[in-house]
């Protein structure tokens, strides 16, 4: 063999190996399920995730009065596997699940936007909007009711909303379980999860379950209030403890809603929030329970995460914090037209606490400490159906619309 036909050879090998190195850095290694729990939670002998917390020493839930720091959590849901969890965080961010498969879960509940979208309406497939803005997903362990006006009474409940509306994911349980069975990898990885049951369809049952048991490992308890009201005083500084006793106040009133640790009480109120210009008043919880007394009554939001979630109330009325600090204090059903106002039942305290600036200033700066994102999971690096992972960002994350949200995200560097 010839010197020139030698080096031609050793050339065409490394070439080879050139590109098959290249192929093999390039083709995702297969998903597996993580073994171990999110952060928070102890992975127990029987394989479930139990969550701990700071407030678990706690064991009364009014023992400081009505906002006080040493106050427990209510019952939680846990207990999922950490394969279980970590199947739902894959479902979550899958674009499979929608009807067109541009929009997973994320779309609506983005992680960098406080499990919110940062809109005052989402916007669904199609580019339809939504009746209402997406509420942020922290702490749905806690919760029992979903929805603004509350009307499901589970996580598997709620998502069947969204899911299969036409406005909103516009999928059909048939379509999503076709999606789903035909994915070799969901097979595989359902196969892990339900191991009882390999030769079985996946199922509607088990989607949601994994779907809820990733939604209820979504914990934000470690913010700098939580450090603060489990005993370290330099936590928060001079404006924001003049913020939390306004909040704490029985003049401002807040802690009676939005009470801690979770700043919800869950319930239903009627605070007379007006719609945006040209936009048909909303019922609310009225429409579902048929209470007259509900008339535009919505769930009461936690105030977790809050500076992260703008704009504001369930039809974005509010763009900011101070806005919204302002319509409390401006007087029973001042932003209402009068023949709204005589059909509604405002919640007895809404009334007229006519805070000082400065007071609305420093509630603002409260609630601002109350922004903790430090258990966020991670966005998957691919999905089972090789779309991208997330599916379609919101607005505010595509740089387009959301000048609210795309101002705040520039001032927390992202």
């Amino acid at each position: 063999m010839s010197r020139s036909s030698r080096g031609s050879r050793a050339w065409l090998l490394a070439l080879s190996l050139l590109i098959g190195g290249a192929q093999a850095e390039t083709t995702p290694a297969p998903i597996q399920l993580a073994s171990h729990c999110p952060p928070g939670f102890e992975l127990t002998a029987g394989n479930s995730c139990a969550l701990h917390s700071l407030y678990d020493q706690y064991n009364s839930l009014y023992n400081q009065g009505v906002g006080g720091l040493k106050t427990a959590l209510p019952a939680r849901r846990d207990g999922f596997s950490p394969q279980q969890i970590d199947l739902g965080r894959q479902l979550f961010f899958d674009p499979l699940l929608s009807g067109d498969q541009t929009l997973s879960c994320a779309s609506c509940h983005h992680p960098k936007l406080g499990f919110a979208d940062g809109q005052a309406k989402s916007t669904g497939i199609h580019g339809r909007s939504a009746s209402r803005g997406a509420p942020s997903l922290w702490n749905m362990a806690f919760l029992t009711s979903f929805f603004w006006d509350a009307r499901a009474k589970s996580l598997e409940e709620q998502m069947t909303g969204p899911l299969y509306a036409a406005n909103e994911m516009g999928n059909t349980p048939t379509q999503l379980l076709s999606s789903i069975n035909a994915n070799s990898t969901y097979q595989r990885l359902f196969a892990t999860v339900y191991p009882g049951e390999p030769t079985q369809p996946i199922t509607l049952t088990q989607i949601y379950a994994a779907i809820a048991a990733f939604e209820t490992s979504l914990i934000s308890l470690n913010s700098r209030y939580d450090h603060y009201a489990h005993g370290y005083a330099e936590a928060l500084n001079a404006d924001e403890l003049e913020g939390m006793n306004v909040f704490r106040s029985f003049v401002a009133r807040c802690a009676e809603c939005h009470t801690p640790p979770l700043f919800t009480n869950q319930q239903i109120a009627v605070i007379g929030v007006p719609e945006p210009p040209g936009q048909p008043f909303d019922a609310g919880a009225e429409s579902q329970s048929h209470n007259p007394t509900w008339r535009g009554g919505f769930k009461v939001p936690s105030l977790r995460n809050i500076a992260q979630t703008a704009p504001y109330m369930h039809n974005g009325a509010f763009g900011n914090l101070r806005d919204a600090s302002e319509f409390y204090t401006k007087g029973r059903g001042h932003a209402l037209p009068e023949a709204e106002q005589a059909r509604m039942t405002l919640h007895w305290h809404i009334w007229e606490p006519k805070l000082a600036e400065l007071e609305l200033d420093r509630l603002v700066d409260f609630m601002q400490t109350l922004s903790d994102d430090s258990f966020t999971p991670a966005t998957p690096t691919q999905v089972p159906s090789g779309l991208t992972p997330g599916g379609r960002l919101p607005a505010a994350l595509q740089g387009a619309t959301n000048t609210t949200a795309a101002a705040r995200l520039v001032s927390q560097g992202e």
